[in-house]
Formats: structure tokens, C-alpha cells, sequence
């Protein structure tokens, strides 16, 4: 397999911002030509390293909570698993590695998602799983499926544009607005449209690097700007090429009991400043956090000019009870690929449920 070049690099790197930069702006912070970009962009499409998204706040659409997942399904129950979590009308993400999966639930209410380890247990389909359920209001979800903060530090490229992108949280300007937060049919629509946008497009015999937001209807705009949802591009480490024999080839996934007086922001900036660790998903429970990254299976040599701290020991500082689960990237499978349609209310008042 080929290498990837510095401009793809920095191409991708600009896309994973997923920033709502008119073009002029993005082709000025690649710095290369227009042509250029636009085939790279294709090429990074087109050869799955990378796919558009559509994530809605929860709340809106009437689920003030989300549940977290992180199983360990029975090796002769893998498959039954893993039929379960997507039958459940919650389900907007599944992925399953050999030995662990990672499923997440939009729930209306708190034990909802406390159920799925009495479930785990009474179909037999493995061991109690780390299930964490936080409010979708708050600032529990900082870091959601944002992969540009691991892109910019592999690359090489100093700084962010966006990085960390989260799920939920306050919605300011419909409370400035004074907006009711209400899903009308009018705002279904236009939400229903942004959600399935991604799976249309090929039907529609668009390209998957069209289904952006440039040209957008203005009531699908009017969420996207009012937070309602959230336009993103994510990451496939797959059959991303290697760039200067770099790859994020590893999932790493990691979850503790919080030490007492313990703050998720001071556990991130370490992490992100001293440990050079991007988390693509970080989630901030009561009684346990749970982190996903990448990393590599061949780290890079040490630099003794800038030295990194470890990051086992700045997780004990802060988690205590660490649980680390790590599977190579190729070993993961995408069973639900967020599919937040699935959980908004059809007119018939029923929900749509195709994975």
C-alpha cells in the first residue's frame, strides 16, 4: 500500500475539522492548489478513509440520556450479542472488535441503560458489561467520535481547528433566542433530511464527498447552526495508507472509577499536553469515565528533546480500578454506523429502526 502524501495529510486534517469554512478559507489552510484539493478530497471518499456524518443533540429529539456500553460478549455468543444491541430501537452505534464491543444508546430515561447488564446476564450472552449512563444536558460527553486532534499530532501539524467536538450538552442559542426547544414536524423534517443525508446520497447518485453541508435548504442549516445538530467527518484508520510509516492501528479503549475531587477537563489537558493522547471519545460518568483512542502498534522512538509523560501513570492519578482494552483497528466492525435515524419520531409517531 502507498503512502499518503503531506497534502493529503493536510487535506485530511482539514476535513476532520469539520468546520463550516467556506472553501476560499479551507483551500488558504491546506495551501494548495484548487485542484488539488478537490481530488483529494474524492480519492479520501472514495477509498473510505474518511465519511460525513450528521450527529443530532439528543434532547431535542426527546432523549435527555445515553448509555455507553463496553462489552465483553461470550466467544460462542459474539453474534447473538451483537443482533441484541442493534434490535434495540435505542441503538445508534455498534462497533465489535474479537473480544469487546462498544455499543451506544439514545434512552429517555436513566435505567434504561442500567438494564443492559440484568440483559447480559439472563440471555447469557457474557460477562456484566461497563455500562455508563450520563444526562445528555451536561458536559458529559466532551470528546465524540472527533478524530482531528490524533490526525494533527500524527501529521505533524501544530495545533487544531476544532478539536474536541462532544455530544450534547447546553443548547445557548436557542436560550438566548428564547426558542422553545419542541421538535415540530417542521424541525423533524429538516433533522430527518440532515441524519439520513449520508445513506441518500448514493441513491441520489451523489458522491460520498457531497453530502457535506456546502448548499444546504435553509431549515436544514438553521440546525446545524443552532446546535441542534452537528455536521461531522470521521475516521477510518482501515484502509487509511500509513503517512512517514505512521498509523493509527490500534484501538484503545479504557475505563475507571474516578479518584475522589478528580475533574475530567485537568485529566484531558494532561493527556492532550504532556501525554501527546488525542481521545476520540471521552465520556464523563458519575461513578465511571470511559475513554477511546488510536494508537499505534509500532510507537514512534523516543524524543529525548521532548520528552512525553506516561499515560498509565497520569490515568492513575485521576481513575482509579483501570480497565485497558486494545484490539488492532482492522479487527473492528461497524455494525450500526450512526444511525441517529433510527430514534427520530416518524409521523405515524413510531421510530425508524433500519440499521
Amino acid at each position: 500500500m502507498r503512502a499518503l502524501t503531506d497534502s493529503e495529510a493536510r487535506v485530511i486534517a482539514v476535513l476532520l475539522a469539520a468546520r463550516p469554512d467556506r472553501e476560499r478559507e479551507r483551500l488558504r489552510q491546506v495551501r494548495i492548489p484548487r485542484s488539488t484539493y478537490h481530488a483529494v478530497r474524492r480519492r479520501a471518499y472514495e477509498g473510505l478513509w474518511l465519511r460525513d456524518r450528521y450527529i443530532p443533540h439528543p434532547v431535542p429529539l426527546g432523549f435527555p440520556f445515553v448509555t455507553f456500553l463496553l462489552a465483553r460478549p461470550f466467544a460462542d455468543r459474539f453474534e447473538d450479542f451483537a443482533r441484541v444491541a442493534a434490535a434495540d430501537p435505542g441503538n445508534v452505534v455498534l462497533l465489535t472488535g474479537r473480544q469487546v464491543a462498544l455499543a451506544i444508546f439514545f434512552h429517555k430515561s436513566e435505567g434504561e441503560g442500567r438494564r443492559w447488564a440484568v440483559r447480559m446476564s439472563d440471555q447469557n450472552l457474557g460477562g456484566a458489561p461497563t455500562a455508563c449512563t450520563v444526562g445528555a444536558e451536561g458536559p458529559t460527553v466532551p470528546v465524540y467520535f472527533d478524530f482531528e486532534g490524533l490526525w494533527c499530532h500524527l501529521a505533524g501539524i501544530a495545533g487544531t481547528l476544532a478539536y474536541p467536538h462532544g455530544l450534547g450538552g447546553r443548547l445557548p442559542t436557542a436560550e438566548r433566542e428564547g426558542e422553545s426547544p419542541s421538535l415540530t414536524s417542521h424541525r423533524a423534517w429538516a433533522i430527518g433530511e440532515l441524519l439520513r443525508r449520508p445513506f441518500l446520497g448514493p441513491e441520489a447518485g451523489k458522491g460520498p464527498h457531497l453530502v457535506g453541508p456546502f448548499g444546504l435548504p435553509f431549515a436544514q442549516r438553521r440546525m446545524l447552526a443552532r446546535g441542534w445538530v452537528d455536521h461531522r467527518t470521521l475516521l477510518d484508520p482501515g484502509p487509511l495508507p500509513a503517512y512517514q510509516g505512521k498509523s493509527p492501528d490500534q484501538v484503545v479503549l479504557i475505563n475507571g472509577a474516578p479518584r475522589p475531587g478528580a475533574k475530567p477537563d485537568e485529566l484531558f489537558g494532561e493527556l492532550t499536553r504532556e501525554c501527546r493522547v488525542f481521545p476520540f471519545l471521552f465520556v464523563v460518568g458519575t461513578d465511571r469515565w470511559l475513554l477511546g483512542a488510536w494508537g499505534a502498534s509500532t510507537p514512534p522512538p523516543p524524543d529525548p528533546t521532548a520528552p512525553r509523560r506516561p499515560v498509565l501513570g497520569t490515568l492513575r492519578e485521576y481513575l482509579e480500578g483501570i480497565d485497558v482494552v486494545q484490539e488492532p483497528a482492522s479487527q473492528f466492525t461497524t455494525r450500526v454506523d450512526h444511525r441517529y435515524d433510527r430514534v427520530l419520531p416518524l409521523r405515524d409517531g413510531s421510530t425508524g429502526s433500519k440499521v
